[in-house]
């Protein structure tokens, strides 16, 4: 057995999209197909900025609460245990007043409603 970390202590900062707060440490990234995984802490008052998703993306909260928003800017909230997509190309944003980690999928041929239960559907 082996052990491997991706606390926040070795995540590197987000600088991208004038995020703030926030930092990722990147899981795995498979050779066939694209597809990556990654951890993202946002601390107390952090956000990653708005911009478009590069491939279909699901944010899965594991830890604290915060806000998503999507094409239409609207801030939702997100806690723990609910998860977040975003289609390819469309613009998003996340954030945190009190911290959060969500885990991050990326994968081209990704379709959360064949496993997940929709809380809220979003025209």
């Amino acid at each position: 057995m082996r052990i491997f970390r991706f606390d926040a202590a070795v995540a590197r900062p987000i600088t991208e999209f004038g995020s703030v707060g926030a930092s990722i440490a990147p899981v795995a990234r498979p050779g066939a197909g694209f597809v990556q995984l990654g951890c993202i802490y946002v601390a107390a008052g952090g956000c990653v900025g708005r911009h478009p998703a590069g491939e279909p993306q699901l944010f899965l909260v594991v830890a604290g609460e915060g806000w998503v928003s999507g094409a239409d800017g609207e801030r939702v909230p997100i806690r723990t245990g609910q998860a977040a997509f975003w289609e390819p190309g469309e613009e998003h944003e996340s954030g945190s007043e009190q911290g959060m980690a969500v885990m991050v999928l990326e994968a081209e041929a990704l379709d959360p409603a064949r496993y997940m239960a929709e809380e809220r559907v979003r025209p």
